[in-house]
């Protein structure tokens, strides 16, 4: 079974839209505005394009990323040579970019369940939100890898939902503050 790891940039109070500075949106760029840069923050991110086999994205993440990535040679390498998994009822085989490589599309959390029964290495979730939030109240994430930004956004869209779920018991595997305030949290889900 392939290991689901939910990677996400999260302000203290659970947001995780647009933090690189995505256009539309009221907090955009949060990231980098106001929170001193500090390399070792993010040396975890390397680190999941190293181990990571495969990317999942929900539809929006896609047509957000596929326009740009795949020109960030240097920075994303890892990430546009491996299979692409967009989970999307809407998006079409024709929405697909071409210079992106294998991307496929999953209809549903049962394809994504699916998928996680196949031999391979890790997959990694980027960005993603409302598909990051339906993959944790099915019981699909194994692993969140969580840099958490010592800001409070107020509005946006959240990494976890409000679903009347069962309690999910998380285990810090990884944890580490920086200079600037940012916490590296990492957690697998306890089954």
């Amino acid at each position: 079974m392939r290991t689901l790891i939910s990677t996400a940039f999260i302000s203290l109070d659970g947001v995780v839209e647009a933090p690189g500075g995505e256009p539309g949106y009221r907090n955009s760029g949060w990231t980098f505005q106001d929170v001193e840069f500090d390399a070792d923050a993010y040396e975890i991110k390397g680190r999941e394009q190293d181990e990571a086999t495969a990317l999942l994205l929900g539809r929006v993440s896609y047509q957000a990323f596929s326009p740009v990535w795949p020109g960030m040679v240097e920075e994303f390498a890892g990430y546009n040579a491996m299979p692409k998994y967009v989970v999307s009822t809407t998006l079409r085989e024709q929405d697909l970019v071409s210079n992106w490589g294998d991307t496929t599309i999953l209809r549903s959390l049962d394809d994504v369940a699916a998928l996680k029964e196949t031999e391979g290495g890790p997959i990694s979730v980027h960005g993603s939100a409302t598909l990051n939030r339906g993959l944790s109240d099915a019981g699909l994430v194994d692993r969140y890898h969580l840099l958490v930004f010592p800001v409070l956004l107020g509005a946006g869209k959240r990494m976890f939902g409000s679903a009347d779920k069962d309690r999910q018991n998380l285990e810090l595997v990884e944890s580490e503050s920086y200079s600037n305030g940012i916490q590296k949290l990492v957690y697998d889900v306890v089954r």
